[in-house]
């Protein structure tokens, strides 16, 4: 039997692996469906990128880019597209006047509260068909994933996630 660095086998980290993959590939097409009856032209990308400032506050310009695990450039691009829609604003850091930070706008916040609320019906929806044998663990194993991502949980800074 092979073992992985983190002790788990290998075959086993494979089956939990495609699971994950399976139910994400579920989660995707949730989340797609989700903003496209919000806003039909905001991207995947753009709203990721709406959730971090909406989750985490106001970022610089560089830290925003890390936390989306993309390129400064790209980032940029991103950014300017959401600044010209009027859901980011570029605003002066308070801690020094020669950064510029990005922050989330009421009408970005407005968006991310409406597809969230979209999102949790929907998964609300596939939940409730599971039995309540594969439901019991769920909230500890993806809480467990989240945190092992490094995501911030939905209860660590409620005010910056939903108003």
């Amino acid at each position: 039997m092979t073992r992985t660095s983190s002790g788990v086998d290998a075959a086993s980290l494979d089956t939990l692996t495609d699971a994950v993959l399976t139910a994400s590939r579920l989660l995707v097409a949730i989340s797609v469906r989700s903003i496209a009856a919000a806003e039909e032209t905001l991207t995947l990308p753009q709203f990721r990128l709406l959730v971090v400032l909406n989750s985490r506050g106001p970022l610089k310009h560089a830290t925003l880019a890390e936390h989306l695990g993309v390129t400064p450039s790209t980032a940029s691009r991103t950014v300017d597209r959401l600044v010209a829609g009027g859901l980011v604003d570029r605003r002066t850091s308070p801690v020094s006047r020669r950064e510029i930070v990005l922050a989330i706008t009421p009408d970005g916040a407005r968006i991310v509260r409406r597809v969230i609320a979209r999102r949790r019906k929907e998964i609300a929806k596939v939940v409730g068909k599971m039995s309540a044998e594969h439901r019991d663990g769920l909230v500890e194993a993806l809480t467990a994933f989240a945190e092992a991502g490094g995501e911030p949980a939905l209860e660590a800074a409620p005010e910056a996630i939903w108003g």
